[in-house]
């Protein structure tokens, strides 16, 4: 993928409370490669400072741009996301995540490993939500697996080319 092949595209991933460094560690790397934002919204299950979180985003970890945020009001009241640019991915979400809005600024919003998305932040965004289509046979796919797979489906159309 080209580095400006989009110079106007703008992703965001954003983690609620992540509990497992390693996913986190892996969902900054995948941020990197993609050219896209990571905030992680307070508390954290595990200090950034921890070597299983630099080993799992290998030496890239410095590179990734990162935000921390004491919490997802102050996220939103500092970038201000139009409800059109709010994607939260949930087991639960109304709509499939090939059906993701096409807007040049989005935030793709994932909850913790074991809680998900809070309920006052679902209620918010009660229209925005989407979901991966899984298999009975399993709860829940790896967060790191989920973000990489709704990210890069937000990046198709603009890059299909690149």
């Amino acid at each position: 993928m080209k580095e400006n092949a989009c110079p106007n595209l703008q992703r965001h991933v954003v983690l609620i409370a992540p509990e497992v460094h390693w996913n986190t560690g892996n969902i900054g790397r995948t941020c990197l490669g993609a050219g896209v934002f990571l905030h992680l919204i307070k508390p954290l299950g595990f200090s950034l400072e921890s070597r299983q979180v630099k080993r799992a985003g290998l030496d890239y970890w410095p590179q990734v741009k990162l935000c921390v945020w004491e919490g997802f009001s102050e996220l939103t009241q500092a970038l201000a996301p139009k409800p059109d640019e709010v994607a939260l991915i949930t087991k639960s979400g109304k709509k499939l995540f090939w059906n993701l809005p096409r807007t040049n600024r989005l935030f793709l919003v994932f909850g913790s490993e074991t809680r998900g998305i809070p309920a006052e932040i679902l209620d918010r965004y009660a229209s925005c939500t989407y979901r991966i289509p899984i298999r009975d046979a399993i709860r829940c796919l790896n967060l790191s697996t989920a973000v990489g797979i709704v990210l890069y489906e937000s990046l198709r159309p603009e890059f299909q080319d690149a």
